[in-house]
C-alpha cells in the first residue's frame, strides 16, 4: 500500500475534528471532481464539434441523450447500489468481500445493459421520432444513437471500474483512467468528424454525427481496460477473479438491486420529467431543444465541484458509519453542503456575467443565442438551490437510505415541476419561459424534503452491510 492511501485510510476512519473531515473530504473529492471535469469537458469539446455540422445537429444529439438517459437508469441502480456496499466493506477492512462486491457489480452490470440495448435498439427510431419531426433532427440523433446504444455495455462496465477505484480510497487512479480516455476522445472527434480536420490541411475521416459517436465507443476502450487491469492484478488487498466474474452470489446481486431502486426510480422519474421539457421544447421550435442541450453541457460543468463533493461525502459517510460513526457521519454531510453552496455561487455568478459568450462557443445562430440568454437567469437559480440537495443527499446515498431521494424527486419533478410547466403553458399561456421557471420552483421543494428529511429522519442508523 502506498504511502498517500495509508493516509487516506487514517484520517477517512479514525478522525472526525472539522479540520481533518474536510482535508478527507476534498481528498476524495477533488480527484472525483477532476474526473467529472474531464469528463464534462469532453461532452463540451463534442457539443462545440458537433456544433460546427448545425444546430440541428445538437438537437439530435440532446433527443439522443434524453433517450440513453432513461436507459442509463439501470446502470444508476447498480452503481449506487456499489457505493454504499463497495465503501462500507472497504471501511470495515474486509477485502475479500469488497472485492467479491465489485466483481458482481461489473459482471451483473454488463449483463443488464446487453439487454437494455437490445430492446432499444428496436424502438429507438419511433421513440425519436416521437420528439421532432425535422428529418435533419432525426438523421442526427439516429446516426449518432444506434453506435452509442449497441455499445452500452462496455460504458456501463467503465463507470463501473471508476466507482470500484474511487470508493477503495484510489480516486485519483480512478480519475487518470476516465482522463486518459477523454483525451483520446476530445483528440478524436475532429478527426472522425471532419473530411478536414479544422484549422489544418489534415484529412479526416468525414463520419459526421456518427464520427463522434465512434470517437466515443474507442475511447471509452482505454478507461475500462487500464481499470481491468489494476483490478485483476490488485490494489491494496482488493482483487478481482476471471473465475469470479462468472460467479453469481444471489446475497450481493440482490443487494445491488435494492439498495438503489429507491434511487433509481427517483432518478427514472426525474429523467421522464426532463423529457417532458425536452418534447414540450420541441413545440417551440427546434432552436429551444438545441437550448436545453447546450444548457445541460454548460451546467453539467458548472455543478462538478458540487456533485464532486457529494460523491466523495458519500463515500466518507460510508466509512464513518462502517466504524458505527454516526456523529462524524452527519458532520460530513453538514460540511458539504456549507462547502457546495460556497463553491458554486462563485462558478454561477460568473456565468451570468458571461452568459451570452459561453453560448456563443457552440453556436451562432441569432434565435439560439437570445433564447439561452434568456433562460440563465431562472436556471442559475435553480443550480444554486441544487448546492443544498446535493450536499445532503451525501448522507443518504453514503447510509443507503435511498428512499429519501426517492420521495424528494417524486415530490420535486411529479408534484411540482410537471403540473407547474403543464399549468404554465396549456392554461396560463405564458410560453417558453414557462419551461425555465419551473426549475428554481421545482428546486425548492426538493431542498425542503432533504432538509426534513436530514434533520427528522433516522438515517444515521441505516447499514447494509
Amino acid at each position: 500500500m502506498v504511502n498517500g492511501s495509508d493516509e487516506i485510510d487514517k484520517t477517512l476512519i479514525e478522525k472526525d475534528d472539522t479540520k481533518t473531515l474536510t482535508r478527507s473530504l476534498f481528498k476524495l473529492s477533488i480527484p472525483t471532481m477532476l474526473g467529472f471535469a474531464i469528463q464534462s469537458l469532453y461532452d463540451i469539446v463534442d457539443m462545440f464539434w458537433i456544433g460546427k455540422i448545425s444546430y440541428k445537429a445538437i438537437a439530435g444529439i440532446v433527443i439522443f441523450s434524453t433517450i440513453f438517459w432513461l436507459i442509463g437508469i439501470l446502470n444508476d441502480i447498480i452503481g449506487i447500489s456499489s457505493v454504499s456496499l463497495i465503501s462500507q466493506a472497504y471501511g470495515k477492512g474486509d477485502k475479500l468481500l469488497t472485492s467479491k462486491i465489485i466483481e458482481q457489480t461489473l459482471i451483473f452490470k454488463a449483463f443488464v445493459a446487453l439487454i437494455a440495448s437490445a430492446i432499444l435498439i428496436v424502438f429507438f427510431k419511433p421513440i425519436v421520432r416521437f420528439f421532432s419531426s425535422d428529418a435533419d433532427v432525426i438523421a442526427s440523433a439516429i446516426h449518432y444513437g444506434y453506435i452509442r446504444i449497441f455499445f452500452m455495455p462496455i460504458f456501463f462496465m467503465t463507470y463501473s471500474t471508476f466507482t470500484a477505484l474511487r470508493n477503495i480510497g484510489r480516486a485519483s487512479i480512478a480519475t487518470l483512467t476516465m482522463a486518459a480516455g477523454t483525451i483520446t476522445n476530445i483528440i478524436f472527434d475532429p478527426i472522425f468528424i471532419f473530411d478536414t480536420i479544422p484549422f489544418t490541411n489534415i484529412p479526416g475521416l468525414g463520419l459526421g454525427v456518427s464520427g463522434a459517436a465512434w470517437a466515443t465507443v474507442i475511447s471509452t476502450f482505454l478507461p475500462l481496460t487500464w481499470g481491468l487491469v489494476l483490478l485483476f492484478k490488485g490494489i491494496d488487498g482488493v482483487k478481482i477473479s476471471l473465475k469470479g466474474l462468472f460467479l453469481l452470489e444471489r446475497t450481493i446481486d440482490k443487494k445491488l438491486i435494492t439498495i438503489g431502486l429507491p434511487s433509481g426510480i427517483e432518478m427514472l422519474l426525474r429523467n421522464l420529467s426532463y423529457t417532458i421539457l425536452i418534447k414540450l421544447s420541441s413545440l417551440f421550435g427546434s432552436e429551444y431543444v438545441t437550448v436545453f442541450g447546450i444548457i445541460d453541457r454548460i451546467f453539467g460543468f458548472s455543478v462538478i465541484p458540487i456533485f464532486g463533493l457529494s460523491i466523495g461525502a458519500s463515500t466518507l459517510v460510508g466509512f464513518r458509519l462502517g466504524k458505527e460513526d454516526e456523529a462524524g457521519a452527519k458532520k460530513v454531510a453538514i460540511l458539504t453542503t456549507v462547502y457546495s453552496v460556497l463553491i458554486v455561487s462563485t462558478l454561477l455568478l460568473i456565468t451570468l456575467v458571461y452568459k451570452e459568450r459561453v453560448f456563443m462557443i457552440f453556436t451562432t445562430n441569432i434565435k439560439v443565442l437570445e433564447i439561452g440568454v434568456e433562460s440563465i437567469p431562472y436556471l442559475v437559480i435553480g443550480l444554486f438551490l441544487i448546492s443544498f440537495s446535493a450536499g445532503l443527499s451525501s448522507a443518504f446515498f453514503g447510509s443507503g437510505k435511498t428512499s429519501v431521494p426517492l420521495i424528494a424527486g417524486l415530490v420535486s419533478r411529479w408534484g411540482v415541476m410537471v403540473p407547474f410547466v403543464l399549468i404554465s403553458i396549456f392554461i396560463f399561456k405564458i410560453g417558453p419561459i414557462g419551461l425555465w421557471l419551473t426549475f428554481p420552483v421545482s428546486e425548492i421543494a426538493e431542498v425542503l424534503v432533504m432538509g426534513i428529511a436530514f434533520f427528522k429522519s433516522n438515517w444515521t442508523k441505516k447499514r447494509v452491510i
